[in-house]
């Protein structure tokens, strides 16, 4: 049996940036994100396939961003505190050097109050596919000019642009950072079962 991603609903139970910080540190077993309705979302943890391709696709991004240190690489672990209101894990992100310096030290050591560049997203099985492609346009609303979904489950990968139309493309295909991650391709095969 599979187990999805729980939401509650707490719209009328106000947690402060404060508050929902202090409940992801108190329980660091759970991996917790907020949307901008300030619904909380907890998420099941993923399994090896999914796992194993996640760290596959941020280890790409962070020897791209390793060799030309154009900004700062971060893990599904890094929550951040989006403009639109939503707090907010992708899978893997990439900020730009001068962007990220521009926060101060306190605000780098707690939930980064600022929209990645980049998010990457990679569909889980326990994943609704109508979620992930809304937390996408929440990354949008929120400023992100480059996201990449990737669904192992349509041989699929969908690519936001900040202002344009969302594009899908089946895979096998080549992936660019454009004009957001100069330089950087992705060439991705199909995912295996």
């Amino acid at each position: 049996m599979l187990t999805l991603p729980l939401t509650l609903n707490l719209q009328s139970v106000h947690l402060t940036d404060e508050q929902f910080y202090q409940l992801c540190i108190s329980n660091p077993e759970l991996r917790v994100e907020r949307d901008a309705d300030g619904d909380l979302i907890i998420m099941p943890p993923v399994g090896g396939n999914s796992g194993n391709r996640e760290l596959e696709l941020g280890t790409d991004l962070a020897i791209w961003n390793r060799q030309t240190q154009l900004g700062k690489v971060f893990s599904s672990s890094t929550i951040f505190k989006l403009p639109s209101g939503g707090d907010r894990s992708p899978d893997a992100a990439w900020i730009e050097l001068s962007r990220w310096q521009a926060l101060t030290p306190q605000q780098r050591q707690k939930f980064p109050p600022i929209a990645p560049d980049f998010v990457l997203e990679l569909r889980s099985p326990t994943d609704s596919l109508e979620m992930l492609q809304a937390k996408m346009q929440e990354y949008l609303d929120s400023g992100v000019r480059l996201g990449w979904l990737f669904n192992p489950q349509d041989q699929q990968v969908e690519i936001y642009r900040l202002g344009q139309a969302k594009e899908t493309r089946s895979l096998p295909t080549q992936l660019s950072g454009e004009d957001v991650l100069p330089g950087f391709t992705l060439q991705v095969k199909r995912f295996e079962e």
